[in-house]
């Protein structure tokens, strides 16, 4: 029979090896899109196909930040993202304090319509929101995006900013009205200074999730000066070529910005998900 030290040691070097042969599954894509994107597009279909170019090209990048009309899809996307985002936060942090400091009737069946509007597929929702957006006149603008954007940020930017203030004690907010303050000062002064970790996990992640929305930046828009990055990379694809370096080339410009907005928020956005998670 082995020892324990053997098989402690054989577990560990199991476990080793599971996380090595993961980080090479999810991370060889990534690494293929980036190659690709510095080869000439006719070199992505050379046999046997190379991961490291002979022929290193910037030409695809230039290409796309030369393209005014590229630059427009990721000038419409910041528009809707930090506008998506700034909004979800405000409404999120009024309806969070509200559930989570108030008393008030069908509370609960409020609740759980939020929740159980995450377990719609967005699919199902795309003629009725089609009708609705058209109806308003909201078609092919800024704020028909918006607004269905923040459909699908709202719930989950609800339920964890509920969690949050649920874990912060009623105490401080009754200290604050000894002071002879309301509720409104416990919130923004106290409450909301103290919540920034989970209100930037909640921040990234709506940021992330209407920057790489497809299905209705596709459908809700018709002109291309109110497209997004998704729909730019869609566009490269043409009835008989395909730009393939130019569509790695801009979909590795298009990760950019969640990748940094992770790496500068990286420690608040992990603890915000712990906090938030506890009480969820």
């Amino acid at each position: 029979m082995l020892s324990r030290r053997t098989r402690r040691a054989a577990a560990k070097a199991g476990v080793l090896v599971g996380l090595i042969i993961g980080a090479a599954f999810a991370g060889l894509p990534v690494l293929w899109m980036l190659s690709t994107s510095f080869k000439a597009n006719g070199e992505v279909f050379q046999v046997p196909p190379r991961l490291i170019t002979e022929n290193f090209s910037f030409d695809a990048y230039a290409k796309i930040l030369g393209n005014a009309a590229q630059m427009r899809f990721f000038l419409n996307s910041y528009i809707v993202a930090f506008a998506v985002t700034a909004l979800t936060l405000v409404v999120a942090i009024l309806a969070g304090y509200g559930f989570s400091r108030h008393e008030f009737p069908l509370k609960r069946t409020i609740n759980a319509v939020i929740v159980s509007v995450q377990a719609v597929p967005p699919i199902t929702l795309i003629i009725p929101y089609f009708g609705l957006v058209v109806a308003l006149g909201l078609y092919n603008t800024y704020p028909g995006l918006i607004l269905t954007h923040m459909v699908f940020t709202l719930p989950y930017a609800i339920i964890m900013t509920t969690a949050y203030f649920n874990t912060l004690p009623r105490e401080l907010d009754e200290s604050v009205k000894v002071d002879g303050a309301g509720g409104w000062t416990a919130l923004w002064r106290i409450l909301v200074p103290i919540s920034v970790p989970g209100l930037v996990a909640v921040g990234v992640y709506t940021f992330m999730i209407s920057w790489n929305e497809y299905l209705f930046a596709l459908t809700l828009t018709r002109t291309d000066n109110m497209r997004t990055v998704p729909i730019g990379i869609q566009l490269l694809m043409g009835q008989h070529s395909y730009e393939w370096n130019q569509m790695m080339a801009m979909s590795i410009l298009g990760s950019l910005p969640v990748l940094v907005l992770f790496l500068v928020f990286q420690r608040r956005f992990i603890g915000g998900l712990a906090s938030g998670a506890v009480k969820a």
